[in-house]
């Protein structure tokens, strides 16, 4: 066998591979005795059908198989004897027009198209500046917090008339163009929230109503065209709902109100525990700090994307995008040319992203051990859970979940991607100069 590597240039490369009969004789020989010992075949006995029989019925079929085992086993071989950084995998050429016989003593010949990834440098130092936001919290921000927190634990009332975050339990009735109900149309009785109608003039249409009272409503106008909460709402696809355009009647059969809990023990014992929290200025401290805790995983959050952002930025090389682009299709065959090219770029960026991480990796010899990868799983499955129930699972039971969760390939390799992503980014907050920047909350989800 003999392998040739053709450099078109610094980012792409064409292999040629040439398979003599002695490279495959033995490897199709010995296939064609195993199918034989497996076949089951009218007039021969289990394990007793000639060699010669199943190479006459099976031979060129066997032959093509044991010819592409052949090549990807060499092609992978050669790939890795050299240290070739390639891009996605080699493709077979599309311009080859070689036509074989498949007839046990051909010699062959095959020629694959590479990716190769670029050589760059890194040069990030102190001079390189990133924003990292404090975040501090407004007291909207926080009046709002203990508003909902309030309600939370708050009680049920049935006001005359609504108002302002009330919520409307109501029939909904399809209308057609002409405002009368539609026959046949879309019914449902549901909860519509007022804190949750974006259009000032929809929510000033549905203050002040009391029971029994019927009002036409323009949902999408009401939503935003928020199909999911239209669709919800009425109990419908989203597919459904997209495409809906009538307005509705809504009769309101109830008006529901969640009044405040009044700031007492009672009421500080119910959120934070006994004797925790004794006083309201106490209150307000403790929430201050838990929106700050939160606020802070935020600020952490936009600090990683601006250096993703200015690390990709910064780095400059180019990437084999015509070879990705017929690698993207030819991996992924129902991806349509304009899929393609309105995804492609997203993609590209985030390939240079992986190369720039691993050369960080490499350069720097930064470990990603198992625990890492451990530990961040298992807080992972730890906060799920507790999204779904307020009882923690002991250690021992999270354990057990993690190394499940772990077994799992597809898993273990989002994790190990997410560790090593967390890696750099700790390696280049060592490297580059952080500006600290205080801004409240309002400001900063300006800038999400």
């Amino acid at each position: 066998m003999n392998i040739t590597q053709e450099k078109i240039d610094d980012l792409n490369a064409v292999l040629t591979i040439k398979i003599n009969q002695e490279d495959y004789q033995a490897r199709v020989e010995k296939a064609i005795k195993d199918q034989a010992k497996k076949a089951k075949l009218p007039g021969f006995r289990p394990g007793m059908v000639p060699a010669a029989h199943i190479k006459k019925m099976y031979g060129k079929s066997i032959l093509v198989d044991e010819i592409n085992h052949l090549l990807s086993d060499s092609l992978n071989n050669y790939i890795t004897e050299n240290q070739l950084e390639v891009l996605g995998q080699p493709l077979p050429k599309a311009d080859d027009d070689k036509q074989f016989n498949w007839d046990f003593t051909e010699d062959y010949e095959f020629n694959y198209e590479m990716g190769l990834a670029p050589e760059f440098s890194l040069d990030f130092s102190a001079a390189d500046h990133v924003p990292h936001y404090v975040i501090k919290i407004d007291d909207e921000t926080l009046q709002s917090r203990i508003k909902n927190i309030r309600r939370s634990y708050g009680k049920m009332t049935n006001p005359d008339v609504s108002a302002d975050d009330d919520v409307l339990y109501s029939e909904l009735k399809q209308l057609s163009p002409d405002g009368s109900v539609f026959e046949g149309g879309i019914t449902n009785t549901a909860s519509v929230r007022l804190d949750q109608i974006m259009d000032e003039a929809v929510k000033s249409s549905l203050l002040g109503l009391k029971k029994g009272d019927v009002v036409t409503i323009d949902l999408n106008k009401a939503f935003g065209n928020d199909t999911a909460k239209i669709a919800g709402l009425l109990k419908i696809d989203e597919e459904t709902a997209a495409d809906l355009k009538s307005n509705f009647q809504l009769t309101v059969k109830n008006v529901n109100r969640l009044e405040e809990s009044d700031l007492n023990q009672e009421f500080f014992d119910k959120v934070f525990g006994p004797n925790v929290v004794h006083s309201e200025e106490d209150f307000r401290t403790k929430i201050t700090e838990e929106l700050e805790a939160m606020m802070q995983q935020d600020a952490e959050r936009k600090l990683q994307d601006d250096l993703y952002q200015y690390v990709t930025q910064k780095v400059n090389f180019e990437l084999p995008n015509e070879f990705l682009k017929r690698w993207l299709k030819a991996t992924n065959e129902k991806l349509s040319d304009q899929e393609l090219e309105e995804g492609y770029n997203d993609f590209a960026k985030n390939l240079k992203w992986t190369l720039i991480e691993n050369k960080i990796v490499k350069d720097h010899h930064i470990e990603i051990k198992y625990e890492d990868v451990f530990q961040t799983a298992k807080q992972r499955l730890d906060a799920q859970f507790k999204m779904y129930s307020q009882q923690a699972l002991d250690e021992e039971q999270l354990g057990q979940y993690t190394v499940q969760f772990l077994q799992n390939k597809d898993n273990a390799n989002k994790i190990f991607e997410e560790v090593k992503a967390l890696k750099v980014f700790d390696y280049l907050k060592t490297v580059v100069t952080l500006d600290k920047k205080e801004i409240d909350n309002n400001q900063f989800k300006k800038l999400e």
